[in-house]
């Protein structure tokens, strides 16, 4: 049996969807960790018992004064430097980001609905997205960042070019969200308004493409580094 996975979780109805999924599937754990429950988040140190991190999204700013965004930034600092798995989605992504040197700021406006994200030339060998091809996605955020040095840019969308990215072998950022399934945009369309309820064969669409994507996540990039 594999390590468990630690998630972080920031609100209610933005938990891993899909990726708890498709990690199942594979027969990974994970250890869920609530901040919106005032659960703590765990220290770098503790990273040696899991064998992977993912962070998940939520509406603050990374930019907010809130003492658990630091902490994860230390966290996902320290998981890239012990090339642990990583995955951050949306705001995941931009903790990813910022963790690693990179400025989170404002974008030009809201990107919310459903919406097609094109690989970068470089996202097309990627082992994770470049099977898929340009792929469909909701995206739901405000805010974007630089990449931070040494980063690869995978995927963007017109309005926002960095939607995707890897550091390394191992860590990857989504801005956008593949991870939705039933549950989850039930609960998006029920929260966020028009442009997040997604018709029948859009939901089916997205669902599609993220447990492709996310199952070759969970598949090559915990090997990579071994046979690189």
């Amino acid at each position: 049996m594999s390590a468990s996975w630690l998630v972080v979780q920031h609100v209610e109805w933005e938990g891993p969807g899909l990726i708890a999924e498709e990690a199942a599937r594979r027969g990974i754990a994970l250890r869920i960790v609530r901040v919106d429950r005032r659960e703590g988040v765990p220290a770098p140190e503790e990273l040696g018992s899991f064998g992977g991190l993912v962070v998940m999204g939520g509406p603050m700013s990374v930019n907010d004064d809130l003492p658990h965004l630091e902490e994860e930034r230390r966290l996902l600092r320290a998981a890239v430097g012990r090339d642990l798995p990583v995955l951050g989605v949306c705001l995941g992504a931009q903790l990813l980001a910022a963790a690693c040197g990179a400025r989170v700021y404002r974008g030009p406006a809201p990107e919310v609905g459903f919406g097609q994200v094109t690989l970068t030339l470089e996202g097309r060998g990627d082992p994770v997205l470049g099977p898929e091809g340009d792929f469909p996605a909701v995206h739901w955020h405000e805010e974007t960042f630089e990449l931070p040095p040494g980063a690869v840019l995978l995927a963007g969308t017109k309005a926002y070019p960095h939607q995707a990215f890897r550091l390394g072998l191992r860590a990857y950022g989504f801005q956008c969200h593949v991870e939705i399934e039933t549950a989850l945009a039930d609960a998006w369309a029920a929260r966020g308004g028009p442009a997040l309820r997604l018709d029948a064969p859009r939901r089916a669409a997205v669902e599609r493409a993220g447990r492709s994507i996310l199952g070759r996540f969970f598949e090559r990039v915990p090997e990579r580094v071994r046979h690189a």
